[in-house]
């Protein structure tokens, strides 16, 4: 079957709070699954004004370890606690998130009434879970820092005509997609047998903080969504890429020749008065640019196209 896949922009700014704006975070959501991708300071409360519930987080991925990506992360897993969480929560983050993550969490006097698992990520891997994979970069940022490729597993298509001939009831049709084989009827049916072609995963690509990198558009090739570090429009240029970010004009040409079908502007300066400035400069190069903007929601469409099996 294939999967309903959502994206929800909780806090779009970076550096510091400011009141139109939070830090860093969104939601990545795939079926019941939800992914949270850093959690700046405020992130509980932007949840709370969303369609999202914070206690049905499953897993927290942070892409480095300044204050505005995941400072938020603490009272969150002790709102968690005090609604009576039970179930495990895996936060994920680059080298260094166990030593971090472990000072953080005993902070204050508060009793934790669930388990806190944290994993470290390394770059250029891939992480299955089970629905998806999670594909990791190195970014050019002071400190080590990731951005994450989030992928749908491909999907192989039933032709309805070619299972009805071989008289395959509809109940036997995802087991014969899942494990490639079934017995009916006394004989072995390959899932070649009834297969259309293979509908793609979508792939979803999220940078956290970076300078402007040439192997990022092919990390990001053919992605779906691109959501790049958009510090400030390009007149702030060299001083954004100084302090590890990357313009407005430097991100969409990454989305350009990257390939990708849509580009979403994110973490903008305090210091950028009017985002429409950005806006329009990434537009110029990439026509399907778009501001994130607080609590706004992306159903990432399904891909139509059917590829042969090889």
């Amino acid at each position: 079957m294939v999967s309903n896949i959502k994206i929800t922009f909780l806090g779009t700014g970076g550096s510091w709070p400011v009141p139109r704006r939070g830090m860093p975070s969104l939601a990545i959501q795939i079926d019941e699954i939800m992914n949270l991708f850093d959690c700046g300071e405020g992130t509980q409360k932007q949840i709370m004004k969303s369609k999202l519930s914070f206690m049905r987080i499953n897993n927290v991925f942070i892409t480095h370890f300044h204050g505005d990506h995941f400072l938020g992360l603490l009272g969150l897993i002790q709102s968690m606690s005090f609604n009576n969480r039970t179930e495990p929560l895996n936060i994920y983050g680059p080298p260094g998130a166990i030593r971090i993550l472990s000072n953080a969490l005993n902070v204050g006097y508060y009793t934790l009434g669930f388990d806190v698992k944290v994993y470290q990520l390394y770059p250029d891997k891939s992480y299955d879970f089970d629905k998806f994979v999670v594909r990791t970069h190195w970014n050019d940022h002071p400190v080590p820092a990731l951005s994450y490729s989030v992928e749908e597993k491909d999907l192989i298509k039933i032709d309805k005509e070619a299972a009805d001939r071989l008289k395959i009831p509809s109940t036997r049709l995802e087991e014969l997609r899942q494990n490639g084989t079934i017995v009916f009827n006394g004989s072995t049916v390959t899932i070649q047998e009834v297969a259309k072609g293979i509908r793609k995963g979508r792939k979803i690509v999220y940078t956290g903080d970076t300078r402007p990198m040439e192997s990022m558009k092919e990390f990001a090739k053919d992605a779906d969504v691109l959501i790049h570090d958009t510090t400030t429009d390009s007149s702030f240029e060299p001083t954004v890429n100084e302090f590890g970010h990357t313009s407005s004009r430097q991100a969409a040409e990454i989305a350009r020749d990257a390939g990708v079908r849509k580009f979403f502007l994110f973490h903008y300066s305090p210091r950028v008065p009017d985002l429409n400035v950005m806006l329009e400069e990434s537009m110029k190069i990439f026509g399907n640019s778009e501001l994130s903007r607080e609590l706004l929601e992306y159903e990432v469409p399904k891909r139509n196209e059917i590829l042969p099996i090889r």
